[in-house]
């Protein structure tokens, strides 16, 4: 079958698609699945380096978050109440492929009013931003969320689950084009450049002098975020998608005295409240609470892998970038 692997720790962009890999082999309560799309992360960048948390021996399959279909053919474990053809979706290493293996308790099935490219863009961003949000930051309706990177896959799903849950949103990026993707497709209040001098001036007068109650950062950049923070307001570190792991000055928490606090989402991978989380956020979807997931405009395929993923490390994409591996039937294709 084709897939994406890498064989030697490498960037993406010198990695090339394989296509005689081996079918996954079903483990005890483990589905097969036929895989019609994948999210692209920025974390593959770093595990194709092996510069990532978790380090898979090699050779392996890059990808984390797909949506497909119970493969046809394969077995189904006992008490399992999927069945071939059932659409679903998860998160498994190795999702750049034709098909994945994947444990029972990691698959959920997937409505029939959500396309597979928005639900493979899902799995993990839109639990992340709702966990960071709610879970760390307890987040309350009627405060200021200050999100960076406001136009990425990550970023965008926080501008909308949080105006979703009653927040006001300023959403900075860095160009007038992702600026206003963000007010088109995540119905930020405000929106701010980061790359210009003193901007953090401009969410103090529009937070009234008080600052942010939450910032919100995939980015790596919290320490000029709490140049603008609010006293007693939380910090989260969602990632370093500028490339530079921040030394952040404690004297800034002390004084502010604010919380700084991290998300990883792949730490809760086998918690029992993960099922619940993504299926509320997937019912913030279903029942228009939040505007949709918005899916970057050029769909990569699996040949095509280390340009998207060139993109996103350069930050020239929007919303989420999604790989296409299978084309959906034209029924399948409904909108919310």
């Amino acid at each position: 079958m084709r897939a994406f692997a890498v064989h030697k720790h490498a960037h993406p962009s010198k990695l090339t698609l394989t296509t005689d890999w081996p079918e996954p082999k079903l483990g005890k309560d483990q589905v097969m699945v036929d895989v019609y799309a994948a999210g692209l992360n920025y974390f593959d960048i770093l595990q194709a380096q092996g510069r990532y948390q978790t380090k898979p021996p090699l050779p392996f399959v890059l990808g984390s978050e797909f949506a497909g279909r119970i493969s046809e053919g394969y077995p189904i474990p006992p008490g399992c109440s999927l069945k071939p053809g059932d659409r679903v979706f998860g998160a498994t290493p190795g999702s750049y492929a034709d098909k994945v293996a994947i444990d029972v308790s990691q698959v959920m099935k997937l409505s029939d009013n959500i396309p597979f490219e928005q639900a493979a863009g899902m799995f993990v961003t839109w639990p992340t931003s709702y966990e960071a949000l709610v879970g760390r930051a307890q987040l309350q309706a009627g405060e200021w969320v200050l999100v960076t990177a406001a136009a990425g896959g990550v970023g965008l799903s926080a501008v909308q689950i949080a105006k979703g849950l009653g927040a006001k949103v300023i959403a900075a990026a860095g160009s007038q084009s992702k600026l206003d993707i963000v007010k088109k497709y995540g119905g930020a209040d405000y929106t701010i450049d980061y790359t210009k001098p003193g901007w953090q001036k401009e969410v103090l007068k529009i937070t009234n002098g008080n600052g942010a109650d939450v910032i919100y950062d995939p980015v790596g950049m919290i320490t000029d975020c709490l140049k603008c923070i609010a006293w007693k307001g939380r910090a989260i570190v969602v990632g370093f998608a500028a490339g530079t792991v921040e030394k952040v000055p404690m004297n800034l928490v002390l004084l502010k005295n604010i919380s700084l606090v991290g998300i990883f989402w792949g730490g809760y991978s086998r918690m029992p409240t993960t099922k619940s989380v993504i299926q509320f956020v997937f019912s913030l979807v279903s029942a228009g609470r939040v505007l949709p997931p918005v899916i970057y405009k050029n769909v990569y395929s699996l040949e095509t892998i280390p340009d998207g993923l060139r993109a996103l490390e350069n930050r020239e994409t929007w919303g989420k970038a999604i790989v296409r591996i299978r084309d959906e039937k034209p029924v399948e294709k409904a909108k919310l």
